[in-house]
């Protein structure tokens, strides 16, 4: 929640320094946002690369009908709460938002110098090759290389928790700063507070969704479902980490009856590879950035399809910490929506608003999915 607290700062900071600034002070402020900016594409494949590896490789290590039956229908849940998003969101959100200028590079303003840092990798070669040493090393049970990919993931997450993330909120007040001297800074503004709004309530309506499916399945009743797992919401809102939150989200899954064996293999697991409410949040937010952008257009169903199947994957690379499953999916958002840097890091800061809404969907979610895979395994 500190994070949130930081990021609301450095918005209203950076709307006050784009507003009272002189220029050559904006164009310092751009220079930083283009140095930050270049250096998170650079380390994108390798979050993927190494966070997907491992998972996989984890994966690899369990058998039997219970981890395929969890895993079909966590992605199946996924790529439903992705379509709800993207089909509410291209027929609401526009009565909503006005196109402007916001993500322009038509503008004077522009940082005094630039550092080209060109990632080893592209974002599809990291996937690719995380699916093919994932499969790998759990098939082969390559211990070394299991190793060297888990020690260069605690890497990763030294980089992101010490580097990247504590210094999001300066990224962010760079960007509002020059919207703000752009004089399109209120527009966003408003944009943003609809835009979470609409994130939350499609949360729920998923999650509804979900747990009817999950007490016809079980023939139980889902609201006394979904009461049972408030304790493990709230608490997600809290942590904003699905991971911090696994002692509470076990607790309420067994309350719901879900066998001691279905929840303890499952909690985990599902912490890692559900993540419904953060699709929701993206896909409804990236609509949003690309209404409010001349130079973006919404995708049609093939190609807005096409990016929800590869979210799917690629969230599984999402860190667990504030702000980590949109640091996995900037990749495919740059490559397959044609996302700029300046976009880019409005989705941070829409995504990290609510993060801890998002991560309480995808818990609460668990819940749904797990019930009904103790009813396919009554005896697991």
């Amino acid at each position: 929640m500190k994070l949130v607290l930081r990021l609301l700062l450095g918005i209203i900071f950076g709307t006050l320094m784009g507003l009272y600034l002189p220029t050559n002070m904006i164009r310092a402020l751009l220079t930083i946002q283009a140095f930050f900016a270049t250096f998170i594409g650079f380390a994108i494949p390798f979050i993927i690369l190494l966070y997907i590896t491992h998972g996989i490789a984890g994966l690899g290590h369990k058998s039997g009908r219970i981890l395929g039956v969890t895993v079909g229908m966590t992605y199946l849940s996924t790529l439903g709460a992705g379509l709800l998003a993207y089909f509410v969101g291209i027929e609401v959100v526009p009565l909503f938002t006005q196109k402007a200028m916001i993500l322009s590079q038509a503008t004077e303003l522009s940082p005094y110098f630039t550092l080209s840092i060109p990632p080893l990798m592209s974002v599809v070669t990291a996937l690719a090759m995380a699916f093919i040493f994932g499969i790998g090393i759990g098939k082969s049970h390559a211990n070394t290389l299991d190793k060297l990919t888990y020690e260069g993931k605690l890497i990763m997450d030294m980089l992101l928790g010490k580097i990247i993330i504590p210094l999001l909120p300066i990224y962010i007040a760079c960007i509002f700063a020059a919207m703000a001297a752009n004089g399109t800074v209120f527009e966003t503004l408003k944009t943003f507070v609809f835009v979470l709004g609409l994130a939350v309530c499609l949360h729920w309506v998923w999650l509804i969704v979900l747990y009817l499916i999950a007490g016809l399945i079980a023939h139980r009743n889902p609201f006394t479902l979904m009461k049972n797992m408030l304790p493990a919401y709230l608490t997600a809102i809290g942590t904003m980490s699905s991971t911090a939150t696994i002692p509470v989200t076990l607790r309420s899954v067994k309350a719901n009856k879900v066998s001691n064996a279905v929840a303890d293999f499952g909690v985990p697991l599902c912490a890692t590879i559900h993540i419904s409410g953060s699709v929701i949040t993206i896909t409804t937010c990236s609509i949003a950035v690309m209404l409010l952008s001349p130079n973006l257009s919404l995708p049609d169903f093939p190609q807005m399809l096409q990016f929800l199947l590869m979210l799917g994957l690629i969230m599984i690379a999402a860190p667990g910490i504030p702000g980590g499953g949109v640091m996995a999916a900037l990749g495919i958002l740059a490559s397959m929506l044609g996302f700029d840097e300046t976009a880019l890091g409005l989705m941070i800061a829409l995504y990290i608003a609510q993060d801890s809404f998002g991560t309480a969907a995808n818990v609460t979610g668990d819940g749904a999915i797990l019930t009904m895979v103790d009813r396919f395994h009554p005896h697991s």
